[in-house]
């Protein structure tokens, strides 16, 4: 038997005792979760549908009273959204790279996501639609910049244009209505990549200073401490004096990030910790507070202690409690402020694109969702926008969910699907 197919029955094996021991039958949402007892597991759960796409006509769901349709197609695992104040609309492709495995799981683990297509050759590139007629449908495209590592997040300030990659925050020039933009870049800030690359970005509301949220290296600090310096955490950098530094921590993975205009707080959707069961601990939206510490890797939801990490009692004492449960291993990476009447029957609120579980028996995520709020918090279960992205034996998902930004028009939503490969546009029906 060879190492893929020893990997595979002990996972297999692992999989049939998490279903005998029963998953979760209520997801762990909301302000006040409930959230299952530990139950660590020697060999982790593996679970991920087959990477089918979309066929034909074929197209997620929307909620009763929206409609949805391709805005691009054809794109090369698309992931983050940025749309310009002249209406273009700038998307990230990019893809985890495979590294040199250096265990057993993590040879199963890399067959997984790339049965998933989740792992292979990354596009680097940000290209740019354009829908001139105004109609929900991209009638061109362009290369706006390639030659990148892993761009993700991206902001525009003035004429100025900065990409986070996976090691690094740039800034280009930018000349509004640009279609290209050429050059190396000038490094602002540098990371370490690896591990969770994904490195989302986002400017204050006085346009003075950015926001990138970088993620941990490894599941619970598996490498030490010192690895993990400057990571699983959301970063400042002041766009005057250049000065950068951690503005957060403890956030095992932040990705969105969002501005909430009523209190003007940050908040972020953050994937945590895996091994520990279906819905423990929940992945989880929060606001975020300057020098705040969200427990990662010593506790989660605030002092609960994860035992199988070396502890340190005052930080676990500093641990702040997110704000909002999303139940456990959604994947939840997009986030964006919906104000009210962006879409018929939705108040204003976050919309939150899951990109789905691998890690739990029973599969979740796989939806664009909408959290309402209500002076300035959380104010009411989690409404589906969109779904239909998995098949309903979970052996299939059509699509994956990822980045989500308000359309240019204001009156949609646009969600960036790097399974589909596909940019879907969200509206009234």
């Amino acid at each position: 038997m060879d190492f893929l197919a020893r990997a595979t029955a002990a996972v297999g094996g692992a999989m049939v005792l998490m279903r005998r021991m029963g998953a979760p039958r209520t997801a762990a949402l909301g302000t006040a979760p409930q959230i299952p007892p530990a139950k660590p597991q020697g060999i982790m759960t593996l679970k991920m549908p087959t990477a089918r796409g979309w066929r034909g006509t074929e197209a997620p769901v929307p909620a009763p009273g929206l409609r949805v349709n391709a805005f691009a197609r054809e794109l090369q695992h698309p992931r983050w959204i940025e749309v310009l104040p002249n209406g273009d609309v700038l998307v990230a492709e990019a893809l985890q790279e495979a590294t040199p495995p250096r265990s057993l799981l993590d040879r199963a683990t890399q067959a997984t996501m790339r049965r998933a297509r989740a792992l292979g050759v990354s596009a680097n590139r940000i290209t740019l639609w354009r829908d001139a007629d105004g109609d929900g449908v991209a009638e061109t495209r362009e290369v706006f910049l390639d030659g990148q590592r892993q761009p993700f997040g991206m902001a525009l300030v003035g004429e100025t244009f900065f990409v986070a990659n996976t090691d690094g925050i740039l800034a280009f020039p930018y000349a509004p209505g640009a279609t290209r933009i050429a050059g190396p870049g000038r490094r602002l800030v540098a990371f370490q990549p690896g591990g969770h690359w994904t490195r989302s970005l986002i400017a204050s509301p006085d346009r003075k200073r950015l926001y990138c949220g970088v993620g941990s290296l490894t599941n619970i600090a598996d490498e030490g401490m010192a690895v993990e310096e400057g990571r699983a955490a959301i970063w400042e950098l002041d766009l005057e004096t250049g000065r950068a530094g951690v503005f957060a921590s403890g956030l095992r993975n932040p990705v969105g990030l969002a501005w909430e205009p009523t209190t003007g707080a940050l908040w972020t959707v953050v994937n945590e910790r895996d091994g520990l069961g279906d819905e423990t601990p929940p992945d989880y939206l929060t606001s975020v507070r300057e020098g705040g510490f969200y427990g990662w890797p010593y506790s989660y939801w605030g002092g609960t202690v994860d035992d199988r990490v070396p502890q340190d009692a005052a930080m676990v004492a500093r641990a702040i409690t997110p704000d909002y449960a999303l139940g456990g291993h959604t994947a939840s990476l997009g986030l964006c402020w919906m104000p009210a009447g962006t879409l018929p029957g939705f108040p204003e609120g976050m919309a939150i694109g899951q990109h789905g579980s691998w890690n739990r028996s029973t599969l979740s995520g796989y939806r664009l969702i909408f959290v309402p709020f209500a002076d300035g918090r959380p104010s009411g279960p989690p409404r589906d926008i969109l779904t239909g992205f998995l098949s309903p034996d979970e052996k299939f998902s059509y699509g994956r969910p990822v980045g989500v930004a308000i359309g240019p028009d204001g009156r949609s939503l646009l969600l960036a699907d790097d399974v589909g490969d596909v940019i879907w546009r969200v509206c009234a029906a």
